[in-house]
């Protein structure tokens, strides 16, 4: 019998790219299951995940995305991690782990010192995913554009 070999590639990408489709789309379900509202999947303008400031990732598996994340530029020094993702089929296998260590060393690359980020309080386990990967909490606030109350997180960055 011949074993399963995964193919994984990590590809840097834009909004535009359409393996990216599933990833928005199940992206915009879960706002709207959690919050009432998808809104926040177009918050932000494209360029703003584009070089030189920020980055979009995707982990393809036999060239399927099965998991992914981008940052923007929140100041001078600090990357702003949005649009973590991993797809329903693939969570508990450490990939969102693995697309936000990716993320923190191209935000190293583009000399970023600090990650931040932020969840809604009802997605629990992307705040634990956070502490998991040595994000702080800090103090909650609602976001007045949605209403919604976010939890931060930070990391200085080595």
């Amino acid at each position: 019998m011949i074993g399963h070999v995964t193919v994984w590639e990590l590809r840097h990408t834009t909004l535009a790219d359409s393996v990216l489709e599933p990833m928005l789309t199940q992206l915009a379900h879960e706002y709207f299951t959690r919050y009432g509202d998808a809104t926040e999947i177009h918050r932000y303008p494209a360029d703003e995940f584009a070089r030189p400031h920020g980055a979009l990732l995707v982990l393809l598996e036999h060239g399927r995305a099965v998991a992914g994340g981008a940052f923007r530029r929140y100041d001078t020094t600090t990357a702003e991690v949005k649009r973590m993702w991993t797809h329903a089929d693939h969570r508990r296998r450490g990939l969102g782990k693995r697309i936000l260590a990716e993320l923190e060393a191209e935000a190293v690359a583009r000399g970023y010192r600090r990650v931040y980020l932020t969840t809604g309080w009802r997605q629990p386990e992307a705040a634990a995913l956070y502490e998991s990967a040595g994000y702080t909490p800090l103090p909650s606030h609602v976001d007045e554009a949605s209403g919604v109350r976010l939890l931060p997180f930070e990391k200085a960055l080595a």
